[in-house]
């Protein structure tokens, strides 16, 4: 017989089961099962590692004011440092920090405490960078600013030799944009050909991630893209891993990116699609690296030669991302039920603009998913209202058959045949199983959707992917919750009826940090399946 004790555990196996992936995947992604051996290369020890191009030395050294180039646009404020040329700040001015302050969220920094910089450089014996040492630019100004009346600004870093070599670093700004276009003008007026590496690479601390049992949070991390796989996550712990063995992580692959990912924003250097890279990964001094280089660049004498490359910095926003390379737009973390959160929130979006308010739209999507699954949610309630009326022979069946449980579990399985129940249905279990997967998916939309951040709905709700701060959703929730119980029959057995009872205070203890929005879900979720169960529970007893 599929009793509630049987369905409830299988419910929250499925559950667990599923939480268990997801964090799994996030945390401890697996490779590609399909790259061939000219393309990747299995974690493996290498002579010349090249995850050593420049480090971070010691120590982590803040830039002082006096190396620091400025440069402001409408979205953005990045601060260049001359000694490397590489970016060391990065404020996005859209997006507040703290709801309703104006201080933007700072991406990057060199600050020793959160440690997130952009690097990229040009490795030769004569410059400008060395295996131990970048070089030192020289900049025609110390601040740059994109007018109203401007598309695009250029901030241009200088490097000369005495013997003819010269270089151009020019940082190119576009109006709303949050991809910066980073070009290196190289020009060889030496007698000698010149050869040398060009890198790109991201830096980062571990910061700003939780543990708990009710601390679920989306990816952050890094990750890279190949041919075979657009969109592969390299973990912290597969970086720690593979330094701490004296391994070098190595991926050869024409194109592809390499990036550092959190919950909202992304950094990520996109290089030329047409050329082969090899991607490294490396962990010094507490900072986290991962990047690309291509060896094989060569400059004849009275030559010059231009090498781009772009630089993404900014909200984790599908539109942005998916023109610049392929499988950017994954990076928008929506977990393991990738496929179903892009529709959801598709249609969630749609809904937006003409209700104008995340939160009613969240209200009105969660309706149509109750309709479009009325018809096996009607099966249920129906069932649910023939066992109220079946408690009666139940427990009179109880009775005759006293402690014999064989002959108890045949007897009611021929009662349900006879009344036309479906075993399946009682407690409303099965359509809450099949919520389980949109559950997940809006989870991991209000989670790692930007656009949701800081999303007002009304009253004391001031930001939807956050939780609410007087927990008045979880109870409303808990409240729906045992509501929904008393208008399903309780079971034969006290010892799963008091078990039973008991869910609606674990789910409300669950969900008191989860997001406002998620709670927001499974509330009206609730109240529609109650008012759904009255409506059928009204029609029956007419009959």
């Amino acid at each position: 017989m599929f009793d509630k004790k049987l369905i409830l555990y299988v419910l929250l196996g499925i559950s667990g089961f599923a939480i268990w992936n997801a964090w799994k995947a996030d945390y401890y992604p697996e490779q590609g099962k399909s790259q061939s051996k000219n393309q990747s290369q299995e974690i493996a020890k290498v002579d010349n590692k090249p995850n050593e191009i420049v480090g971070v030395g010691a120590q982590i050294q803040k830039a002082p004011k006096t190396r620091l180039v400025k440069v402001q646009t409408d979205v953005l404020t990045i601060w260049i440092d001359t000694v490397g040329g590489n970016i060391v700040r990065a404020d996005l001015l859209k997006y507040p920090d703290v709801i309703y302050q104006n201080k933007p969220v700072t991406l990057l920094t060199d600050n020793a405490d959160r440690y997130y910089t952009a690097q990229s450089g040009l490795i030769s014996d004569i410059g400008p960078d060395l295996n131990n040492k970048v070089g030192e630019y020289i900049a025609a100004k110390n601040e740059y600013v994109l007018s109203p009346n401007q598309d695009k600004v250029e901030a241009k870093l200088t490097w000369l030799t005495t013997n003819g070599l010269s270089v151009i670093k020019t940082f190119v700004f576009s109006k709303s944009k949050y991809v910066v276009d980073v070009n290196y003008d190289i020009t060889n007026n030496t007698k000698q050909t010149w050869s040398g590496k060009f890198y790109t690479q991201i830096k980062r601390k571990d910061f700003g991630t939780k543990s708990g049992l009710f601390a679920f949070n989306t990816y952050t991390g890094a990750a890279i893209s190949s041919k075979e796989t657009p969109y592969e996550k390299i973990s912290f712990s597969k970086i720690k891993d593979v330094t701490k063995d004296d391994q070098g992580f190595i991926h050869d692959t024409k194109g592809g990116w390499a990036a550092m990912q959190q919950r909202y924003f992304l950094s990520a250097w996109i290089p030329n699609q047409e050329r082969i890279y090899r991607y490294f990964g490396n962990l010094n001094n507490g900072i986290y690296t991962i990047g690309l280089s291509d060896e094989n660049v060569k400059l004849d004498p009275s030559k010059s030669v231009t090498i781009k490359t772009q630089f993404y910095t900014g909200p984790e926003i599908t539109e942005n991302l998916v023109g610049l390379a392929n499988g950017l737009d994954h990076t928008v973390d929506y977990g393991w039920l990738w496929a179903i959160a892009i529709i959801f929130f598709w249609f969630l979006k749609k809904i937006n603009l003409f209700i104008g308010n995340w939160g009613w739209s969240i209200i009105i999507l969660t309706f149509l998913i109750k309709l479009a699954f009325y018809k096996l949610s009607e099966s249920s309630c129906r069932s649910m209202a023939r066992m109220r009326e079946l408690m009666p022979k139940m427990q009179a069946l109880k009775e005759r058959f006293g402690d014999d449980k064989q002959k108890l579990q045949q007897a009611t399985m021929e009662l349900y045949k006879k009344e036309g129940v479906n075993p399946l249905n009682l407690g409303g279990c099965l359509p809450m199983l099949i919520q389980i997967p949109f559950f997940i998916a809006l989870y991991y939309v209000l989670m790692g959707a930007v656009e949701l951040r800081h999303a007002p709905f009304m009253f004391w709700i001031h930001d939807l992917s956050a939780q609410d701060p007087y927990y008045v959703l979880p109870i409303l929730m808990g409240l729906s919750m045992f509501v929904q119980q008393r208008l399903n029959p309780s079971s034969a057995d006290p010892m799963q009826a008091k078990m039973m009872m008991f869910m609606p205070v674990i789910f409300t203890l669950f969900f008191l940090n989860f997001p406002a929005g998620l709670v927001l879900y499974w509330l009206v979720s609730n109240v529609l399946s109650i008012l759904q169960q009255l409506y059928i529970n009204k029609k029956l007893a007419k009959r």
